[in-house]
């Protein structure tokens, strides 16, 4: 019976119990008086009996539509309270934790800004980076154990996944601060001449950077191969190494009192598309949405974000 039975006669039972007519039942539901007759007709063929019969007070309830009423009125009252109300979320008073897909460089270039917008707008709340291979990524954010995966993720190309552009990013060189090299861009001439540090990090962006070198058949003399952005600094500031990598990073070091400059390359090296990412379970889910909101106001604007310091 339950297969065929029409959810939507719970709401006739309960009119016609409240009302004793069916002409003030059909007014309160906003139906015409045969339709009601209609659906009371089968009523009375699923249930097997009258349910409502006429007397000279009106539409009087039979024992089984007296309990029948009673249980379609509690079953109604949930669905209005728990299933139809659409949830909200309340950020001020939300523990709950919020956590992003970020790579290293992502997080320098991220992290600070949304971890201080989210202590002051949901102070009680929880953040958590993780850093995952692609395949593992997708599980996670299908499951819903991660809620954005923010910067460059050229994996998460599906259909069950959402993206929106927050901005473009470029590629900056460090040399020694006291570099003979000096000016502002390095000539591609001495970009060949000089000996280069490799990242070859979890993170894709530096894929960027390698793919053009190979597509414009550029070769250069790799001293040092390393997947790790960390220690850079230290080996850029005591060598005559040089290293391409996103500008942020590199603005970053070359603030923390390390022995390095920042230089534009020669090359006209594709800009890094950033974008935050977020699984299709999640898109009509208020924590997600205001997380995705508050992400793009912080960084739709973030061209001059990180400018050349000249």
């Amino acid at each position: 019976m339950m297969k065929e039975f029409d959810l939507n006669l719970l709401r006739v039972v309960v009119a016609l119990y409240d009302a004793g007519s069916v002409g003030r039942a059909a007014q309160a539901l906003g139906m015409s008086q045969p339709a009601l007759s209609a659906a009371l007709a089968r009523l009375r063929k699923a249930f097997g009996e009258p349910l409502f019969v006429r007397t000279a007070r009106g539409m009087s309830p039979t024992p089984r539509a007296q309990t029948l009423a009673a249980g379609a009125r509690e079953v109604l009252a949930r669905v209005a309270d728990e299933v139809l109300p659409e949830k909200t979320f309340a950020p001020a008073t939300t523990t709950a934790r919020f956590t992003f897909a970020l790579s290293d460089v992502g997080e320098m270039v991220f992290l600070p800004k949304i971890l201080e917008s989210l202590q002051r707008l949901a102070p009680q709340a929880r953040v958590r980076s993780v850093s995952l291979p692609p395949a593992r990524l997708e599980q996670a954010m299908e499951g819903g154990e991660v809620d954005l995966a923010v910067g460059y993720f050229p994996d998460l190309r599906s259909s069950a996944f959402f993206q929106q552009r927050l901005f473009t990013h470029r590629f900056s060189c460090l040399l020694r601060a006291d570099h003979p090299i000096r000016g502002r861009k390095l000539t591609l001439e001495k970009f060949l001449s000089l000996g280069h540090a490799v990242v070859r990090a979890e993170g894709r962006s530096q894929e960027i950077f390698e793919k053009y070198l190979e597509r414009r058949k550029i070769s250069r003399r790799i001293v040092l191969l390393t997947p790790h952005f960390m220690s850079i600094p230290t080996v850029i500031g005591k060598t005559d190494l040089v290293v391409t990598l996103p500008h942020a990073i590199g603005l970053f070091f070359s603030k923390t009192g390390a022995n390095i400059k920042v230089m534009e390359p020669p090359l006209p090296i594709p800009r890094i598309e950033l974008k935050q990412h977020w699984h299709r379970n999640a898109h009509h889910d208020p924590k997600n949405r205001w997380l995705r909101r508050l992400v793009a106001e912080l960084f739709s604007n973030a061209e001059e974000e990180w400018p050349y310091p000249f």
